[in-house]
């Protein structure tokens, strides 16, 4: 990645399953002491963030959050905390509070004091009444809270760039698949179990059904994403700023446990779907990302076959 200096990021949720490797990404471009690691949990020895500065904050802290941007000259946060769908299912008013109270303090913070925003949305803004190729424009009518705070999130953001001038942007992440850090209460979760069991027992039971498809892709192609739309031109993002379709690669649940087996002919998955199967029925099983392709120059490079691969031998190598 280009070298890059003379800003200071600020990473909320840095010790979720994105942030874990985002933040290294960040600080190789900015230098190891641009980035500020910031989540509501302890930091231990062994994080992958735990080589730069880290500081407990809470995104509801409005006042803590101003103090770390004054105090480090921030310009840019990327704001990754947040609820996720099946935990945020749990205790929906917990997540509609953290997702909705936390990013309408970065937005204000971004407002005072002219800062840069990154703020993921998700797959999860997308209804049952959504097509099975989604569209970039489409009614948004989730039946999930977390994806009730992502279309809430997008509208939020849309108004702070459209009313004060506020230069945040967004993609609407697929479910994402990474060995680096365990899943984070996702309904989508079970793609990254299933790497963990078969490597560590040679079997796994799937909470969903094997004929579910589902929009996916593997956290190299994400955090790239991310990366090459905060650097894209101003002038050159459109109405999807807040919240830009972006595909990787799509499978059944069955498609992925026979990519595993193709590797590892011993390993037995089986399937016996729970609640979230539901919240995954409302999802669409494609991304139409042709804006994010004309605006930004998006393209993955992690098809199933491939994605397969690195994680197995990743965390092969790990054990």
């Amino acid at each position: 990645m280009t070298e890059q200096s003379g800003s200071c990021v600020l990473v909320t949720g840095a010790l979720g399953q994105i942030g874990t490797e985002l933040v290294p990404a960040l600080r190789q471009r900015h230098g190891i002491d641009s980035v500020i690691a910031t989540d509501l949990r302890e930091i231990n020895d062994h994080s992958v963030v735990a080589s730069g500065i880290f500081t407990v904050a809470d995104v509801l802290d409005k006042n803590r959050l101003e103090e770390l941007i004054i105090s480090h000259s921030v310009d840019t946060i990327y704001h990754l905390a947040a609820i996720l769908s099946a935990t945020g299912e749990k205790n929906p008013e917990l997540c509609e509070r953290v997702n909705l109270g936390g990013l309408a303090n970065v937005l204000e913070l971004a407002k005072e004091h002219n800062l840069r925003l990154y703020t993921p949305s998700s797959i999860a803004v997308f209804g049952p009444d959504c097509p099975p190729l989604a569209p970039q424009e489409t009614p948004l009518n989730p039946t999930t809270m977390y994806g009730m705070t992502k279309v809430a999130g997008e509208v939020m953001a849309n108004y702070y760039w459209e009313n004060h001038g506020v230069d945040v942007r967004g993609i609407r992440y697929p479910g994402l698949i990474s060995w680096k850090a365990p899943p984070g209460g996702g309904t989508t979760d079970y793609a990254v179990e299933i790497f963990h069991h078969a490597v560590e027992s040679g079997n796994y039971t799937c909470f969903v059904k094997p004929d579910t498809k589902l929009p996916m892709m593997y956290m190299d192609d994400a955090i790239r994403a991310t990366l090459e739309l905060m650097d894209a031109p101003i002038e050159s993002l459109g109405t999807a700023r807040a919240g830009y379709n972006i595909a990787g690669v799509s499978f059944t649940a069955e498609e992925l446990s026979n990519a595993i087996v193709a590797k590892i002919p011993n390993f037995v998955c089986g399937f016996e779907p729970d609640i979230r199967q539901k919240y995954a029925d409302s999802w669409p099983s494609m991304i139409d990302d042709t804006q994010a392709q004309n605006d930004w120059g998006w393209k993955p490079l992690f098809g199933l076959e491939q994605l397969v691969g690195e994680m197995l031998s990743n965390l092969q190598d790990e054990n």
